[in-house]
């Protein structure tokens, strides 16, 4: 554990030296990268700080305790020793989980596309109630929302948004959200009140910059077409709408927000090229999920992940078997309970793949 401290402790420094380079200054790729390993170090460097001073702390109790000379030093010596090595496995644990190796796209921003599913007009309604979950736990997470396409469901809600989130580390969280989401409660429109099942898939893609997809503009056809959406006269009578098509892959993404063609190809082409660095994500994910068996971020988008019920006040997550009895708070934005716990198994998971020879 030493060992790897240290190690961390001498990049920290390389790091610290590096980001006041003005060469790396004046490269702002290179310097976010930097920026962002400089922060990540830090919390580490900060835990393994306090994890050396216990230790010594203790070597120094235990001195105290065989000197024996002082009757209440060794008494104060010995609360000293039973504090420390009540402390000491947990602070071993959090740093464990610290040195994992992260994702390099956990850093990312994202796009979040939620489509309703089964279950008609109650699914779009549903679609509607899972996008103001995001954003209000978004918001108190300081990230800002951004829409980038919407088609509005015919009784409320929506069929589909597709939205942006910017921030620190959003991809990293949500993440865990790719896939069904399943509701089951009393339809407004239903006069018996019976309890039905409806459904909406959600889709979280790694925002992906230029530099990470290559895309050449002979293999994206461009379609301009009149917006279905909201807008006013101007924007259903002129060709504003964009729809792009990735030739090699059969990639599709279209935006009709905007009332200019211009902004609509840029958010289209924005979605595009995520697009199509999360389906090579998805290849790496079902690889790794194949070879540790994770029940989290598999990349298996048909999965049904977490269940709402309304009538019992319960939400169900169904990869790692956690319920919560809270249902009211979670779909009002309170969802960082439900991602820790999938943070935390799917760390767990590769700690044991690492194993503890590595750390």
């Amino acid at each position: 554990m030493l060992d790897k401290l240290r190690i961390v402790k001498q990049r920290f420094d390389e790091v610290s030296d590096l980001i006041i380079q003005p060469d790396i200054i004046s490269d702002q790729k290179r310097y976010a990268k930097l920026n962002k390993e400089y922060k990540d170090l830090s919390k580490v460097v900060e835990k393994a700080n306090e994890y050396e001073n216990l230790l010594s702390n203790i070597n120094e109790a235990k001195e105290i305790i065989a000197d024996g000379s002082d009757a209440e030093m060794v008494e104060m010596a010995k609360m000293e020793l039973e504090e420390g090595n009540e402390r000491i496995p947990q602070l071993e644990d959090d740093i464990k989980f610290m040195l994992i190796p992260k994702d390099p796209a956990d850093g990312k921003n994202v796009i979040v596309e939620i489509r309703a599913g089964t279950g008609g007009d109650e699914a779009s309604i549903f679609a509607g109630d899972l996008y103001r979950m995001y954003t209000k736990y978004a918001a108190s997470r300081g990230w800002k929302t951004e829409v980038e396409d919407i088609a509005d469901g015919t009784s409320g809600g929506f069929k589909e948004i597709i939205f942006s989130v910017t921030g620190e580390d959003v991809y990293g969280d949500l993440k865990f959200e790719s896939g069904v989401h399943r509701v089951q409660r009393v339809p407004q429109t239903e006069t018996q009140g019976r309890v039905h099942t409806s459904a909406a898939t959600v889709m979280v893609l790694p925002e992906a910059e230029e530099f990470d997809v290559q895309i050449n503009n002979s293999d994206v056809r461009v379609d301009y077409f009149c917006s279905s959406g909201p807008g006013g006269q101007s924007v259903n009578t002129t060709y504003s709408a964009v729809r792009l098509t990735h030739i090699p892959t059969g990639i599709v993404a279209q935006c009709q927000d905007q009332k200019s063609q211009h902004k609509n190809k840029d958010k289209a082409m924005k979605v595009l090229r995520s697009r199509i660095y999360e389906m090579e994500l998805a290849k790496k994910l079902e690889a790794d999920a194949a070879q540790r068996k994770t029940m989290v971020s598999s990349g298996d988008r048909s999965a049904k992940i977490r269940t709402y019920n309304y009538p019992q006040g319960r939400v169900t997550e169904h990869r790692i078997g956690l319920t919560l009895y809270d249902l009211s708070k979670i779909i009002d934005g309170d969802i960082h309970k439900i991602i820790d716990e999938l943070k935390l198994t799917e760390n767990t998971e590769k700690l044991k793949e690492l194993g503890e020879a590595n750390l």
